[in-house]
């Protein structure tokens, strides 16, 4: 074991070390070196004490104003008041009996205050904070002497710390674990590689992100950990890479004038310019004896599912089978039915009228009838059944293939690692698989979180597509808007067209019991993003489906043909109403999130967002995808009471803005954390990147990426660089490696 895998019990005591761990998740020497500061203050630098936030845990930089010592009355015992200032702001300072604390805490010194933020009498205020003076002449209530000799000369950190541990304490553990084990971090970067990107020690980068002299100490110590979490992690994505490689797999290769041939000759359109690129990329990948691992990302409408179709023509070409794993029932049905209508007779083999080339494509959901069931699972074994589509009931065990060529996976981040593997490892041989998204990952991102993938984008829409104009509609500021919305509307029915309602929640809460809990176990699997924000605030509740329609019907749509679908309705009612809607029987279908990716009915050209602040910036974008798909221009309106200063605005503005995907996904992460890269963000674990952010270290990671996978080729198992294989097994932990091992 390494000095960086000591227990901190060995360095700071049992007690400390339980602080640490219980309240921070820091269990070794490694763990508390390279839990860096949040941010630094200088001397004379206060706080601003008008920006702390109610129930946070917070160390400020304060002078000391006035100390009052207020005895109870009528009973025993005193309030000791003491007021900090940033020479603008207040905050109050409370101690109850413990007057003596007068002595030290006097006018005009300046310290470092640390508590949870509380309100008595409309005045921020911290009750018996725990703080460390910083006069030269001071002694700090901790015991640990003057905070002025510790810090001199230097910046002051603040530690991302707990009520348990302030900021001051923690400094006091990392500069013990600095003085006795700065000599045994380690070099996890290769000295070549140093000298080429000019970058310090790792020794001394941990010294100086924990004791800068000046912001330029910081600068430099940050730019060497921003290279150490950007290389070892590409070097394990590369590793995975590297390893997919040398795994076997069946070439998979369109033999010419075979289905796919037979295919593309029926297609009414000429492929954009980009789908026929990606399409020989995925092509190229298909030809090989090793399993592809591909991303296929692209704006909405952009054309995914007739590449994935091609590709998956093109294996039962080559004598294999290929499946659609889709999120939702609603999804797998609608890609059922277009891909279906796509290939008509080519998708009817061993059926009267069926084309010679053709193949079967079945269907498989969670919730279909036993007889449909037990016929596609014999189709699927036998053979019989060149493509499938299906949702999580694709992965049970008692789903078979006679040879499982490719596995698209679509909207994957919908689905768990786990459920992806299961469905490869029903291949003799490991299947090729093909990951597509609609949600724009900027570069960066993707070269992190789907770094062991190579990328295809598809970034041109098809001809035909319209533009989508995009409208906040403030409902409370100006109800007018509101009604204005319900017209237009009913302006698109008038012209023949059809619209969405879209809101966060379903609104037909099961009843009580456990076969009802079960139930929605059962539809929220395969639903999962329905009930959105239903309790996420203290605002009223989020307007539902089931009320909105009858609202509607009621009222401003009074009229006009409106219907539900949501993910609890029965499957072969959720099939009924899209085949109706589809076939412009439905003038207006209010809907939950269940149609955000994959419905396709280009006669669509209107959608009304309701309490739009309540969904995210990418799900929005997904959304509005769906109008504007025909020849007419689309029309998407937010409709929020969310107030005009408010950040929920920001993001409604934002959408509003513009329609590249790629944009809004930046902005998306850039308001949310970015996560653990490597996929645990998911189950909420902390993120493994503290200094590199995916998003504005775009020059490190491209670089990083470069150099880890020249090194990996020189040096799969990392035997001349055992200080990089130990940072490796450091970032890896068991959860980690699996992630990688099955992604």
């Amino acid at each position: 074991m390494g000095a960086l895998d000591e227990p901190l019990t060995k360095l700071v005591g049992d007690r400390t070390a339980k602080v640490l761990a219980d309240s921070l998740k820091l269990r070794t020497v490694g763990d508390l070196l390279h839990h860096y500061p949040r941010r630094y203050v200088e001397r004379g630098q206060l706080t601003s004490l008008d920006e702390l936030e109610i129930d946070e845990h917070v160390t400020v930089l304060a002078r000391i104003e006035k100390v009052t010592l207020i005895p109870f009355r009528g009973r025993k015992g005193d309030r000791l008041e003491v007021v900090v200032t940033d020479g603008r702001s207040r905050l109050s300072l409370v101690f109850f009996n413990q007057g003596w604390r007068q002595k030290e805490l006097r006018a005009g010194a300046q310290g470092l205050f640390a508590g949870k933020v509380g309100v008595f009498n409309r005045t921020r205020q911290l009750v018996s904070p725990d703080y460390q003076l910083l006069d030269e002449d001071a002694t700090a209530s901790t015991g640990e002497g003057s905070a002025a000799q510790q810090f001199a000369g230097r910046l002051i950190p603040v530690y991302g710390a707990s009520a348990q541990m302030p900021s001051w304490k923690l400094s006091i553990c990392v500069e013990t674990a600095l003085t006795k084990h700065l000599g045994d971090v380690g070099e996890p970067l290769p000295a070549e590689l140093r000298e080429r990107h000019d970058l310090i020690p790792l020794p001394e980068a941990l010294e100086l992100i924990h004791r800068p002299r000046n912001q330029a100490d910081r600068e430099r110590a940050q730019s060497r950990l921003r290279w150490d979490e950007a290389f070892v992690l590409q070097v394990a994505l590369a590793q995975r890479r590297a390893a997919d490689s040398a795994l076997p797999a069946k070439s998979r290769r369109a033999r010419q004038g075979g289905l796919l041939d037979a295919f593309d000759a029926r297609l009414p359109f000429t492929l954009t310019e980009g789908q026929q690129k990606v399409s020989a990329e995925i092509a190229a990948d298909l030809a090989t004896e090793h399993p592809m691992h591909r991303l296929l990302q692209g704006e909405v409408g952009s054309g995914k599912t007739l590449v994935a179709l091609r590709a998956m023509l093109a294996v039962v070409d080559a004598g294999g089978q290929a499946v659609l794993l889709a999120p939702t029932e609603v999804l797998a049905q609608q890609h059922h039915r277009s891909i279906v209508e796509m290939m008509g007779d080519l998708a009817e083999a061993g059926m009267l009228g069926g084309a010679d080339l053709g193949t079967r494509v079945v269907l498989l959901t969670g919730s279909m009838g036993v007889a449909a069931r037990r016929q596609a699972l014999l189709d699927m074994a036998c053979g019989d059944a060149g493509l499938a589509i299906g949702t999580h009931a694709l992965i049970e065990d008692k789903v078979q293939f006679q040879d499982l060529g490719l596995v698209v996976v679509d909207e994957q981040h919908r689905f768990g690692v786990e459920q992806r593997d299961a469905l490869r490892a029903k291949g003799d041989q490991p299947p090729h698989l093909l990951v597509m998204t609609a949600t724009p990952i900027p570069r960066t991102v993707a070269m992190t979180v789907f770094g062991d993938l190579e990328t295809s984008v598809l970034d041109q829409l098809p001809a035909g597509r319209s533009p989508i104009s995009t409208h906040v509609v403030p409902a409370l500021e100006k109800p007018n808007f509101l009604t204005r919305a319900w017209e237009r509307v009913r302006e698109e029915v008038g012209k023949g067209h059809q619209a969405y309602v879209v809101c966060p929640r379903i609104g037909d809460e099961e009843p009580a019991g456990p076969k009802a809990a079960k139930k929605k176990r059962q539809a929220s699997a395969e639903d999962d993003l329905e009930d959105v924000g239903a309790e996420s605030d203290e605002r009223r509740p989020p307007l539902s489906v089931v009320e909105t329609a009858e609202m509607l019907v009621k009222g401003p749509l009074a009229g006009l043909r409106v219907e539900i679908l949501h993910g609890r309705l029965a499957p072969d009612a959720k099939d009924e109403v899209m085949r109706r809607f589809a076939a412009g029987e439905v003038d207006v279908l209010v809907a939950t999130t269940v149609i955000e990716v994959g419905v396709n009915v280009p006669n669509s050209t209107a959608m009304v967002i309701m309490d739009a602040d309540r969904f995210g910036v990418s799900q929005l974008h997904q959304l509005r995808g769906r109008v504007g798909r025909g020849s007419a221009a689309g029309l998407c309106l937010l409709v929020s009471d969310m107030p005009a200063a408010s950040p929920a605005r920001a993001r409604l503005d934002a959408v509003a803005g513009t329609l590249d995907g790629f944009e809004l996904s930046r902005i998306d992460l850039e308001q949310r954390r970015e996560g653990d890269v490597l996929g645990q963000a998911q189950s909420g674990v902390k993120s493994s990147l503290k200094v590199l952010s995916v998003l504005e270290d775009e020059e490190v990671i491209v670089t990083a990426r470069a150099e880890a996978t020249r090194l990996v080729a020189e040096d799969p198992g990392l035997a001349a660089h055992p200080d990089l294989r130990t940072a490796l097994e450091s970032l890896l932990d068991a959860d980690r490696a699996e992630y990688l091992e099955k992604g």
